[in-house]
């Protein structure tokens, strides 16, 4: 996770110009509303990598689900992985007196449910599951079941 310190005693979100080109925003910004409301799976992966996201094979990108508008190429999902719909990918934070970024890795064959909020920096493994309307803040590993807010692995019997 990378922090930057901002000046001043606002919050980091008013400096946000000089964290990333209000030009660039507003372009990854419309392609994402394509992204989100788009039915095709072809187009979705084509356009997240038109962004710089690293998009695997077979990846399913669901209805209104939302890559990181201002850093979209920090997010990486593998192979036949699933991103539920309504989901977000966070790979910013804007806090009071820093931002942060930090990469997004979905691994091969993960599932995220619908609603899943994914946070800067969170690695989620391969075949991992995370359960609809869950905040991932940690990274999960490989395998692993994790349902809630923030999310914990599930146990299983």
């Amino acid at each position: 996770m990378e922090r930057h310190a901002t000046p001043g005693g606002r919050n980091s979100l008013q400096f946000w110009t000089d964290a990333r080109s209000p030009l660039v925003v507003a372009r990854n910004y419309l392609v994402v509303w394509l992204i989100r409301v788009s039915p095709s799976l072809r187009l979705k992966n084509w356009l997240l990598r038109r962004l710089g996201a690293d998009v695997g094979a077979g990846v399913s990108w669901g209805l209104e689900a939302t890559p990181d508008v201002f850093w979209p190429e920090r997010v990486t999902v593998g192979e036949d992985a699933i991103v539920g719909y309504d989901s977000v990918l966070l790979c910013h934070e804007f806090l009071q007196d820093e931002y942060r970024v930090g990469d997004v890795v979905v691994g091969d064959r993960a599932m995220l449910g619908a609603k899943v909020t994914v946070l800067p920096g969170v690695h989620i493994g391969a075949d991992a599951q995370v359960a609809a309307n869950s905040l991932v803040a940690d990274d999960v590993p490989p395998g692993e079941t994790v349902a809630g807010v923030p999310a914990e692995p599930v146990e299983r019997e």
